[in-house]
């Protein structure tokens, strides 16, 4: 019983039939500006490092080891693992990289699923090291208990990413018409 833009979605979910009516032109609009904003936050996050880190004054040179070694949570149970990272050129270039590139792919559009899963795992080890106790103290993070920022940002890169939100006024939508993705129909997993 679907109307002009308004769909009927059927699919099975925790093994329960579910349907449920949306409609087409605003799930288009809300897909556009969840992909353009959570993409603006991660661009916006990269591009503050790597400008602090490129400043000609090295002592201002921005590294996560500041963060790494001083600003983990007393009784993180990763304590050890983020002591491990701080100081590696390699995490600083990870970060930095990571959230620019996947900023501004999601705000093209481009390789939106790549983006969006890489970004999820960015977002889910800030998550981590945001945490102040184990399973056993129930997952507190600094402002609460299980749930913060970092895992908003996570299960919103993830619905990106299932909805191929590229497609939607993306470059996505240009690149999936490409010859070379047709013939190696693998590329449509990072695309969409």
């Amino acid at each position: 019983m679907a109307t002009k833009n308004r769909q009927l979605l059927q699919t099975e979910m925790l093994g329960r039939d579910v349907s449920f009516e949306y409609s087409e032109h605003w799930i288009g609009y809300a897909m556009v500006f969840m992909r353009v904003t959570m993409g603006w936050v991660l661009l916006q996050g990269g591009l503050t490092k790597l400008v602090t880190y490129l400043n000609a004054d090295a002592s201002d040179n921005w590294t996560a080891s500041g963060f790494l070694m001083h600003a983990i949570p007393e009784g993180n149970p990763l304590m050890g693992l983020w002591g491990a990272f701080a100081g590696s050129p390699i995490i600083d270039m990870l970060v930095m990289w990571g959230l620019t590139l996947t900023g501004f792919g999601l705000i093209i559009g481009a390789a939106v699923r790549w983006n969006a899963f890489w970004g999820a795992v960015m977002m889910l080890f800030f998550w981590l090291a945001s945490l102040t106790g184990g399973l056993l103290q129930g997952l507190p993070v600094a402002h609460g208990w299980v749930v913060d920022d970092h895992l908003i940002y996570a299960i919103l890169l993830f619905g990106l990413g299932a909805m191929g939100a590229g497609r939607i006024l993306g470059v996505d939508a240009y690149l999936e018409k490409m010859d070379f993705v047709e013939r190696i129909p693998a590329l449509r997993y990072l695309l969409g």
